[in-house]
């Protein structure tokens, strides 16, 4: 609960665009991942054809960032209206920080059990980082670069529309099904 007081109050100046952003990620409605998936296009479409050094794509990137974090908290009053804030957009606020206080600790769980798995069992922590390293490079290598870090983000900002809307539950269902019947299928050829 202090972790979430404390990013509230850190983010407050960013409240009305963390609730549009969160209404546009979440799918609330039809268009929106149309139009995320444009914007998405365009902006790495604009990439590729800069085609900028990463020195200068860094730069810029950071350049933006800091110029969003100056102008937001000035112009978001301003853009939506600061006496519209309610009691259910201060409860999703806080649900939104809430979430993601407990995104970064499951972060931080799992980075500490990999160095957990490091201490006792170095041969596994070995083995499993050689062979997850050796599939990433092998894609790296495969897939060009920018088209890669396109999918990635594509499918970071679809991913909570995806989970809201109940597609993610319905295709993972569908796999665990169809490994299952692989599984008693090949139990089967075994008898």
């Amino acid at each position: 609960a202090v972790e979430t007081a404390s990013l509230e109050e850190q983010l407050q100046g960013w409240g009305e665009v963390i609730l549009m952003t969160d209404k546009v990620l979440r799918w609330e409605r039809a268009w929106f991942p149309l139009a995320l998936m444009s914007v998405v296009s365009f902006s790495f479409l604009m990439i590729y054809y800069l085609d900028p050094s990463v020195l200068s794509g860094v730069s810029c990137f950071v350049m933006f960032l800091c110029l969003a974090d100056y102008l937001v908290p000035a112009l978001a009053p301003r853009i939506f209206g600061s006496n519209k804030w309610t009691t259910e957009q201060q409860q999703r606020f806080h649900e939104i920080c809430s979430n993601l206080v407990k995104s970064r600790r499951r972060i931080v769980g799992w980075w500490k059990r990999l160095f957990t798995l490091k201490e006792e069992k170095p041969k596994m922590y070995f083995m499993t980082m050689l062979f997850s390293l050796a599939v990433v490079a092998w894609i790296g290598q495969q897939v060009h670069n920018l088209f890669l870090t396109y999918l990635i983000v594509s499918f970071l900002l679809l991913f909570p529309g995806l989970n809201q809307h109940g597609i993610i539950t319905k295709y993972v269902g569908m796999a665990k099904r169809e490994i299952n019947k692989l599984l008693k299928h090949k139990e089967k050829k075994n008898e």
